[in-house]
């Protein structure tokens, strides 16, 4: 017995119409990102060279790398600061250069005669991430303090 096609259905038919299907996707999705997008201004997100980016991708390395031992605050009171001795640094009372914060936090606490636990991040960190740290920690710094 010989099986009827239905009409449309041979295979370019098929690819004609997955393909069809596809391009209405793809154009309801970028329609709907548009509109989702709209109303987000510029004024919404920092844009990448300013200092305010800088900070904000700084403050996220800062919570991803530095707040075990110098605590959310950079207070040096983080949840594992009472392991060390001496304790890691209070970040928002350092009057060091932005210049040794980039160094300590390339080369760690015992490269600059600080402490060892202090660990090198220099391979971990792009330069862009330990640039946007030394930025946050220039924020949270004390009044005066030496850039």
């Amino acid at each position: 017995m010989k099986r009827r096609r239905r009409r449309g259905s041979c295979p370019q038919a098929l690819l004609a119409e997955g393909l069809l299907v596809s391009v209405a996707l793809v154009a309801s999705l970028g329609s709907a990102m548009a509109s989702l997008s709209e109303g987000v201004g510029d004024d919404d997100f920092p844009r990448k060279e300013t200092v305010e980016a800088a900070m904000l991708r700084g403050e996220i390395a800062f919570r991803n790398y530095c707040t075990l031992c110098h605590g959310s605050r950079g207070d040096g009171r983080g949840r594992g600061a009472r392991l060390y001795n001496p304790r890691p640094a209070n970040l928002r009372e350092s009057l060091m250069t932005d210049q040794y914060k980039e160094s300590i936090i390339r080369l760690g606490g015992r490269a600059m005669g600080r402490s060892a636990f202090m660990p090198p991040w220099g391979q971990e960190l792009t330069d862009e991430q330990i640039a946007d740290l030394v930025v946050f920690l220039r924020s949270i710094a004390p009044p005066g303090a030496p850039q």
